[in-house]
């Protein structure tokens, strides 16, 4: 797990309040947080996602349960985000609103407010009050369609692809502009990151491929999407996974010497009618030995071989441990702060906090101001 380190982060003093809720906005705010800002996450009272106080996407946030639709906790709730630079909620459009706490109202007492809002099909078209989910958002896009076997269903990313990397990052990106703008002018913004939208900007690179020609619309008929040998996955003896990604001529070669395969396939790597029997020779050759055995023969060649872990085994790889990719969390292993500042990297908490732990202090706090 990660040693710590004493740098806080380069959002310290950035205040931020999360409305309660789930997915995209909650990774959001654990990374703001881990970045160093001062986050105050406000739960509804009796609300199922506080079951999830232990977990550890919670860290690094103050907690507070306010019944919005009680008038002294909404004031409440009020005073907190007239003294925030950064809102954060993920409601249906026009939840906020009916709460009282839309960025029209909240902009009146803090017009420096930056207030983001994390939408699944933005606010306008014909499926903006339709519920969805990441599979949802990314069938429109054309990723789901494209992600799977050849003669088989489109198989779900998880829910990588629309709800954090077109939700969480979009609206971190949307956010942390809007405060570089506000840094000139004074003024907040209203930031919106529509799942759908993220998960279509993602699709650039395809999409472009797919217009010049590049790229077939098909599953498992391209480079990077398991229609060459070179690059995909292969079953070990032990029945574990390798994952190949040698498509540059010295690294596919380094793969054939590996492997101890005839030299004639680098003359054809990229010929279609050679595929066949290469995947074939692929696919006899790594059932000779244990995954593992594979990642160590493998790392006296740059061949872009490495063994296919599951989660568990990913939080003990040597390698992950050298980076310190993991920490713990009340206990848990988790994530840290994906990227270092001068080669250090931000301390995130290491605790997740009581649902409604600091509603007293907080409370406290607004009265004194009364």
């Amino acid at each position: 797990m990660a040693e710590a380190a004493a740098f806080t982060g380069p959002l310290t003093g950035l205040r931020i309040i999360e409305v309660g809720g789930i997915g995209p906005v909650p990774v959001a705010s654990m990374m703001l947080a881990d970045l160093g800002a001062d986050v105050t996450r406000i739960d509804r009272p009796a609300d199922p996602n506080a079951l999830q106080q232990s977990d550890p996407v919670f860290r690094g946030r103050k907690s507070m349960v306010l019944n919005l639709r009680s008038s002294d906790d909404l004031g409440c709730a009020r005073e907190l985000i007239a003294d925030a630079d950064v809102l954060l909620e993920g409601f249906r459009p026009g939840v906020m609103e009916r709460l009282g706490l839309g960025p029209e109202e909240c902009r009146k007492s803090n017009p420096r407010l930056v207030y983001g809002r994390m939408t699944g099909w933005g606010r306008q078209g014909r499926l903006a009050a339709k519920g969805g989910h990441d599979i949802n958002y990314i069938a429109l896009t054309g990723a789901l369609h494209a992600v799977g076997p050849h003669e088989g269903p489109p198989v779900p990313p998880l829910n990588l692809f629309g709800d954090y990397g077109g939700g969480s990052m979009m609206l971190i990106m949307g956010v942390l502009a809007a405060l570089f703008e506000r840094s000139n002018t004074g003024a907040g913004k209203v930031v919106e990151a529509a799942m759908v939208d993220g998960a279509a900007a993602l699709m650039s690179q395809v999409y472009s491929a797919l217009t010049r020609g590049w790229w077939q619309d098909e599953r498992q008929m391209n480079m990077i999407d398991g229609g060459r040998p070179f690059y995909g996955t292969y079953r070990t003896r032990d029945n574990k996974f390798v994952a190949l990604g040698a498509i540059e001529p010295p690294f596919f070669a380094d793969l054939i010497k590996g492997l101890g395969l005839p030299e004639v396939y680098l003359e054809h790597q990229h010929d279609p009618n050679w595929w066949p029997a290469m995947r074939a020779d692929f696919t006899r050759k790594f059932l000779e030995r244990d995954r593992d055995e594979w990642a160590e023969h493998f790392e006296q060649f740059d061949a872009c071989v490495t063994p296919v872990l599951s989660m568990n085994e990913a939080f003990l790889h040597p390698y992950n441990s050298e980076r310190g990719l993991y920490q713990r969390v009340s206990g848990q292993p988790t994530s840290v702060c994906p990227v270092t500042f001068d080669g250090v990297r931000p301390v995130g908490a290491t605790v997740v906090p009581a649902t409604g732990e600091h509603t007293p202090a907080a409370l406290r706090r607004q009265s004194a101001k009364a």
